[in-house]
């Protein structure tokens, strides 16, 4: 299923815009499940939590800066 690039452009945003947030609550509220660690496996944490979330969505980050390749011109 290949997506438009205004579909991956819109995508990306409602994934920036209210994902992401939901994301890092989430991942907040679980690791304050736990006693806190020392402040380096805390940080080592959340920096792989931080680029976990990317991984899924790759695709639909993609060239989204770029120009319009449909648009021809």
């Amino acid at each position: 299923m290949a997506l438009s690039y205004k579909t991956r452009r819109r995508l990306s945003a409602l994934i920036l815009l209210v994902g992401l947030p939901v994301y890092i609550i989430l991942a907040i509220s679980i690791v304050n499940l736990f006693e806190r660690p020392p402040i380096l496996v805390e940080l080592l944490v959340y920096v792989v939590l931080g680029l976990l979330w990317a991984v899924p969505f790759k695709y639909v980050f993609r060239g989204v800066g770029q120009v319009d390749p449909e648009e021809g011109s």
